[in-house]
């Protein structure tokens, strides 16, 4: 299931694209806005801001926009930031792979194969940028 936070930082991200001629944009702003718990916002931005994806300025006429180029930021890389794996079982995480301690052999396992179809089927979404996502 997709956390609150993942779904308000794709939330704030969508925001700040479908307004990119105002930024930079206030947390208080995109918190009325998008109806985000203003605190928890400010967490969740702040997060973006260490991982690269907005940056922010200081000031009355503050707020924030984004450093990297939306095109290039995907629901998948915002959904690892706050929330980790995008796979739903660890043997399957393309980027925080662990071997399940029950399983004694991968290649024969039918839930492996399932969840590792799954996720394959899921990434292609989830891999579309912010800017594609905005236009639906």
């Amino acid at each position: 299931m997709l956390s609150k936070r993942a779904k308000y930082a794709i939330k704030a991200l969508l925001y700040l694209q479908k307004n990119r001629d105002a930024m930079p944009i206030s947390a208080k702003t995109i918190s009325q806005e998008e109806r985000i718990p203003y605190k928890f916002l400010e967490n969740i931005l702040r997060e973006l801001r260490q991982n690269k994806l907005i940056s922010s300025e200081r000031g009355a006429e503050g707020g924030y926009k984004f450093l990297k180029d939306p095109e290039l930021i995907t629901v998948a890389d915002v959904m690892r930031i706050v929330d980790g794996p995008i796979a739903l079982i660890p043997c399957v995480s393309e980027n925080f792979y662990e071997k399940c301690i029950e399983c004694t052999d991968e290649s024969t396992c039918h839930i492996r194969k399932l969840f590792n179809e799954l996720r394959n089927e899921m990434l292609p979404i989830l891999n579309e940028n912010i800017v594609g996502l905005s236009q639906k």
